[in-house]
């Protein structure tokens, strides 16, 4: 967008329905022609505004929402929002997509904020995050994995705290009771510390909502499991990575600075979930032509604690690539006997400077891998030869792009 001299004030509300606001507030009001917000916004505050006003309500596409400020004849907005206007807030929103408007903020307390102060809860080593608005888990799984004593959580419909309950049920972290504050300065407002169990039994909860998840239990899940943990395909037992491959395979991906990993031909998902367990930012796809295998690697998230894995069953070679987040970071677990074509594909997406690594046991797997990151120009690291008890000789082979 272009520069504007838009300047806006951003003035952040609770949710009282007899709202009043300081004198510096309603003086600065007072100087206003033109103010925005949302309707419920507008509901809290409309007896405070001038008679002759214009309202811009928040609603649709903030690109839109954004024209409409800059074709204003006021170059002068006061903006109301919920709680603080940089706590996840519409004050990051503005700076986004209109950078060149000035921007004073007049916070009030967050939602979070208010539910703590509420309930008497020390937040200081509150990990906060937010699902308001998002297609997924993955703050809330970061934070579960790393086994934080307290997550605030701004909720939303498909985040709500019966979906949150359920999902610390379904991955096993029953650690935690959820504080739920709903309505928080409304007139029905309602604040409960509830079980897992006691959460799930609710299906009413009011629209406005929050939660704080409070750890009552000390929890540690180690980086590595025994093979035997893993639910296995029937009949053959062997097909996982062994526990002693995977601690030196998932380091050679050089996993600390990357953000996705694809894991191809997952079979269990033992590579996987390690590396989730790992790497809790990094977005992890695993791979799998068997059908039977869907359930299995679900199981062994289940009992591993390990959320957020996004498990693909169908035949990788078929799969168009662009629908799928591009990897930095590549397992080879299985390949069908199609390496070299499978290398071709993979190429296609990896980012320049990923890594791929495959374990082999095979001379020809050994050979065609060597070969086609040659021809690709990729930076072949050492291989490493491992000799396990009774078990073949594998070679962890790592090729740079």
């Amino acid at each position: 967008m272009n520069a504007s001299p838009l300047h806006i004030d951003l003035i952040g509300i609770g949710n009282k329905t007899n709202s009043e606001l300081s004198s510096e507030y309603r003086l600065l009001i007072q100087k206003h022609r033109l103010f925005s917000g949302g309707k419920r916004h507008y509901d809290l505050v409309k007896h405070l505004l001038p008679k002759q006003h214009e309202w811009i309500d928040i609603a649709g596409k903030m690109p839109d929402l954004m024209n409409k400020y800059m074709e204003a004849d006021q170059k002068r907005i006061v903006v109301f929002a919920s709680g603080d206007p940089l706590f996840f807030g519409f004050a990051n929103t503005v700076k986004r997509l209109l950078p060149q408007a000035s921007i004073c903020v007049y916070p009030y307390f967050n939602a979070l904020q208010l539910l703590a102060h509420k309930a008497v809860l020390n937040y200081s080593n509150l990990c906060t995050i937010s699902l308001h608005g998002r297609n997924t888990w993955k703050p809330l799984d970061k934070c579960l994995i790393n086994g934080e004593e307290r997550i605030g959580i701004l909720t939303d419909n498909t985040h709500s705290p019966r979906h949150i309950a359920e999902r610390l049920r379904l991955y096993n972290f029953l650690d935690y009771e959820l504080l739920i504050g709903e309505e928080l300065e409304g007139k029905n407002e309602k604040i409960r510390q509830l079980s897992i169990e006691e959460t799930l039994l609710i299906n009413d909860f009011q629209k406005l909502n929050c939660v704080i998840l409070i750890k009552k239990s000390e929890r540690k899940v180690p980086l590595s499991f025994s093979d035997s943990s893993f639910q296995t395909l029937e009949g053959r037992p062997g097909m996982i990575t062994k526990q002693a491959i995977r601690s030196i395979t998932i380091p050679s991906l050089e996993l600390h600075n990357k953000k996705c990993f694809w894991d191809i031909g997952s079979c269990t998902g033992a590579i996987a979930i390690e590396t989730q367990l790992s790497y809790p930012s990094l977005n992890v796809f695993a791979f799998e032509i068997r059908q039977e295998c869907d359930q299995i690697i679900a199981n062994n998230t289940y009992t591993h604690q390990c959320p957020g894995i996004h498990i693909e069953i169908n035949d990788f070679m078929k799969l168009d690539l662009d629908e799928f987040q591009k990897p930095d970071a590549i397992f080879i677990g299985g390949h069908g006997n199609r390496l070299a074509e499978m290398m071709g594909k993979i190429d296609y997406v990896l980012d320049k400077g990923g890594i791929v690594v495959m374990n082999t046991i095979l001379e020809k797997s050994f050979n065609t891998f060597i070969k086609c990151a040659t021809d690709l120009n990729y930076q072949l690291l050492p291989p490493l030869k491992i000799s396990l008890n009774e078990h073949n000789t594998v070679h962890v082979l790592v090729a740079k792009k």
